[in-house]
């Protein structure tokens, strides 16, 4: 079965996205990954929308959600805190009547040109997943900083950072019982 993957970042030349593309190779022998579509894709939550229904990407998400095995959230820090888009998203999908993040194992991880690595984002993050009862993988936690340094070409080449993620994936997948 596979892993969701969100990434809470939008920009084309994205540091997270690239360290959620080298997920694939430094994950455990069958684990698979699935991206969700692009946090940009979901409208701003408008409960007058919510009444006239869900939009389909909004219930696309959430049974991709709830599909997988788990969800693997990539984002950067904005201002402190998690991105507007992924909050958003996160909004979205918490209202859905099936509530596919209850319960749901979830792994975060963060990237910034900063050195805390976006440290402040997980904090505030956990505290959302909280509210829709994700089932959080606590350490080791991967907050990956002065990721530009660690690319090349927009893939990641820095071995020691591929070997950390690599033993926390293999960490979180022991967590969720493979």
């Amino acid at each position: 079965m596979a892993w969701a993957v969100w990434v809470g970042s939008v920009r084309k030349g994205s540091y997270n996205a690239a360290l959620a593309r080298a997920l694939p190779e430094l994950a455990p022998q069958g684990v698979s990954f699935d991206f969700l579509p692009s946090v940009a894709t979901l409208p701003i939550y408008d409960a007058d929308v919510e009444a006239e229904g869900f939009p389909a990407v909004v219930e696309a998400t959430g049974a991709a959600i709830a599909a997988a095995e788990a969800l693997v959230i990539v984002t950067p820090e904005y201002n402190y805190s998690i991105p507007g888009g992924l909050k958003n998203a996160l909004d979205w999908v918490s209202r859905l009547p099936s509530k596919p993040l209850g319960r749901k194992p979830i792994l975060i991880q963060s990237a910034s040109m900063g050195v805390i690595g976006g440290a402040r984002a997980q904090y505030h993050l956990r505290q959302v997943l909280v509210a829709v009862d994700g089932r959080v993988f606590n350490t080791p936690e991967v907050m990956v900083g002065r990721v530009q340094t660690l690319l090349t070409d927009g893939t990641l080449t820095d071995e020691g950072t591929k070997t950390f993620i690599a033993k926390q994936l293999k960490a979180f997948s022991e967590f969720i019982g493979r």
